[in-house]
């Protein structure tokens, strides 16, 4: 019988909803059907009501495989609020309610029942399960059982064997993001289309978040993030400030709060009491912004976020927009911003070659545990101590990969034991044949995963629609080649856009000539060399100091000219390269500009003031006995009037003059030198100090000394 027409009845009967968001009704249908899917929908598009709804209308039971507890909880705690026969087994639980969610299982009192992968190794579960008519097994985040997906989880891969066991049943495979790729490996991993299956269909809803403003910031320091994270909360409320590290989560929590915003902080390595506690304070609204590391974000389903920020680069396209998609789900205004800065690539090359460990590692892996494990008893130990006796060089998060690929591989059995330990059993005594494998295997995910690192930096540097960008990452063909959202299309800034003065053409002409002459071979930070007229021996050693526009704009300050050269970026008259190490290059429109063939409007700087003789750096006094480097100072001033401006306060808020004097006087070079200097407080050493510093270094020497 055709379900059809039923369904808005039993959305309205199981849910209150009188009709269903794009999607939901062709998937729902698709799986009453009786077929296998895999359906790519978008983060708070409704992909759980899919499976929630069908469980309702089908005979016997739906098993929800889902990655995390708080996400298990929060449906359940949904589905029970509205009377729908739902639980949840897991670790979290004691054992006797686990036995007797289990006995009620077996009863029928369940009509969705949701599960970690690990719970299929239970002997219990699986023979009350296989008792039971299994009616659709739904695999939510879909994306983890691949290893070309962003955020791969080992346990996932238990799933064939389970799906095999439960013909009858009706596969769901659910994820916000997937390539191509991952779609493939979705599908052979849970063996959909194989040993008699029918092939699964893929229905993709509706990849375009118009609501999202996606916008790329580069910056020069921390203290540049810090200053624009600051600015995003004053105006934008609540969101997610993403960090790549647990350490960098902590730091920027800590910046945060010293400038006196209400934050939560959020990593993997706290208590999961305390994990909890916080999502649960931070879903109740009581907290508007958490600072996390991406271990938060699977399960928080709340409409109002106002913003997403990534304080460090992702690892992937597939990463961002998956955590972006968090913000907006009311379909109102979200801002996504990326704050970029090269060095941060570094991060992610890190973790890049400690998930995609070398194969001659995988073969002193296996050794070690053929010497030292067994058969017919699991070896228990922490995972730190199986890390020093396999390498003393390598990390922890290259040897759980490499046990994942024995695992996958069947020749080991790895499980959680007390106290955060890891029991590793052999199943085989020799395996040369699946180690060569799986050492191809990992050739091959090397080149894969820095392909997806190029492609993020390829977002980050690219001078099309970002919207567009994204959405033809994840072969969305008919992707439009504008919108009225990103940085790319639209222009969105605090000061003020307009035309160049006379004095500001020439300003420009310059920088791009400079650009220009570097021919695409060096980064930003030796272009504001050049153009500054620094002697330093690198810029000798390659011969720098012998272009014509050497020295063309000394009288100008490096913040000035940075914020000029970066707004060239942003308008698409410089190129910015991909890769660990960017260069810079002109573009055709740049070169129009550079010859006035093009109008272009810019948010312009303030300038620093222009000393009175600029030939020579004069040395004024600040007190009796101290001398100061005037053109430094009035650097600093500019640098001090560009804060105010972007953070709406007055100038001398930020620092006084005599500060600033002070800085122009002594130059310090580090950050514990600044202690010293009256004015700069822990507070403002940590707001302002890199920038200080880096300000400081890019001025040229010049006398300073105390007098008598």
């Amino acid at each position: 019988m055709d379900p059809a027409p039923d369904l808005r009845a039993a959305l309205k009967e199981h849910f209150g909803f009188l009709s269903f968001l794009p999607g939901q009704e062709e998937t729902i249908r698709h799986t009453l059907n009786g077929d296998d899917s895999i359906v790519i929908m978008p983060t708070g598009k409704g992909k759980s009501l899919c499976y929630q709804l069908t469980a309702m209308l089908l005979e016997g039971v739906t098993v929800v495989v889902s990655p995390l507890i708080a996400l298990m909880k929060d449906q359940v705690d949904g589905l029970v609020a509205r009377n729908l026969p739902a639980t949840f087994i897991n670790s979290s639980l004691s054992w006797q309610e686990m036995d007797h969610r289990i006995r009620e299982l077996e009863r029928g009192s369940y009509k969705l029942v949701y599960v970690a992968p690990e719970r299929f190794r239970n002997r219990r579960f699986m023979e009350v399960l296989q008792n039971r008519q299994v009616s659709l097994m739904a695999v939510d985040e879909a994306h983890c059982i691949s290893h070309w997906g962003h955020d791969f989880r080992p346990e996932y891969l238990r799933l064939a064997p389970v799906v095999s066991r439960f013909p009858e049943a009706r596969v769901m495979a659910l994820t916000a993001t997937a390539t191509p790729y991952v779609r493939e490996d979705i599908l052979k991993q849970l063996g959909l289309g194989q040993e008699g299956r029918s092939e699964a269909r893929l229905l993709v809803f509706g990849l375009a978040r118009p609501n999202l403003r996606l916008m790329v910031t580069r910056t020069a320091n921390h203290q540049a993030k810090l200053d624009r994270v600051i600015e995003i909360l004053d105006e934008w409320e609540s969101g997610i400030v993403y960090c790549a590290t647990r350490k960098q989560t902590e730091r920027v929590h800590s910046l945060l709060r010293d400038a006196g915003r209400k934050t939560s902080l959020y990593h993997a390595g706290l208590p999961d009491q305390e994990r909890q506690a916080v999502q649960d304070r931070f879903m109740g609204k009581d907290v508007p912004v958490v600072v996390a590391t991406n271990a938060f974000g699977m399960g928080v389903d709340r409409t109002d976020l106002r913003f997403v920020v990534h304080w460090d680069l992702p690892g992937s396209v597939e990463a961002y927009y998956q955590e972006i998609g968090r913000a907006g789900r009311d379909g109102s205004p979200a801002l996504c911003e990326l704050l970029y800065n090269y060095a941060d690539v570094r991060t992610q090359e890190f973790f890049l070659d400690a998930a995609n460990p070398e194969p001659f590692l995988l073969e002193r892996t296996w050794r070690v545990l053929r010497r030292t494990c067994s058969r017919e008893e699991p070896r228990v130990q922490p995972f730190t101590a199986w890390t020093r006796e396999i390498s003393s060089e390598a990390s922890d998060l290259s040897i759980r990969t490499l046990f994942s690929l024995l695992e996958r591989s069947e020749l080991i059995r790895q499980e959680p034991a007390p106290g955060g330990q890891i029991a590793i059993s052999l199943l085989q005594d020799s395996g040369r044949v699946r180690l060569d494998r799986e050492a191809s295997y990992l050739v091959e995910k090397r080149r894969r995963d820095r392909r997806k690192l190029r492609d993020i930096l390829g977002y980050v540097n690219s001078t099309r629609c970002r919207h567009g960008y994204i959405l033809g990452y994840f072969g969305d063909r008919e992707a439009a080649a504008e919108c009225d959202n990103c940085d790319r299309c639209r222009r969105f800034s605090t000061g003020e856009i307009r035309e160049p003065t006379e004095e500001e053409w020439v300003v420009l002409q310059k920088a791009l000539s400079c650009v220009a002459r570097m021919q695409g071979r060096f980064g930003l930070a030796k272009v504001l060399q050049v153009l500054r007229g620094s002697k330093a021996q690198e810029i000798m050693d390659r011969g720098l100091d012998r272009l014509s526009t050497h020295g063309l704009l000394t009288s100008h300050g490096q913040t000035y000219l940075r914020a000029i050269l970066e707004e060239l970026i942003r308008d698409g008259c410089v190129r910015v390269s991909s890769g660990e190490y960017p260069v810079v290059s002109i573009t055709p429109r740049g070169r129009r500009v550079m010859l006035r063939q093009d109008p272009v409007e810019l948010s312009w700087p303030v300038p620093p003031r222009k000393r009175a003789k600029p030939k020579a750096r004069a040395a004024a006094p600040v007190t009796d006995d101290l001398t100061y480097d005037e053109a430094l100072f009035e650097e600093l001033r500019s640098w001090r009037t560009n804060r105010a401006r972007e953070a709406r306060i007055p100038p001398y808020t930020v620092l006084h003059d005599a500060t600033l004097k002070l800085l122009a006087a002594v130059r310090p070079r580090r950050l514990a030198e600044l202690e010293s200097i009256k004015g700069l407080g822990p507070a403002k050493i940590g707001r302002y100090g890199e920038e200080l510093l880096e300000i400081v270094a890019g001025a040229q020497a010049a006398p300073s000394s105390k007098t008598t």
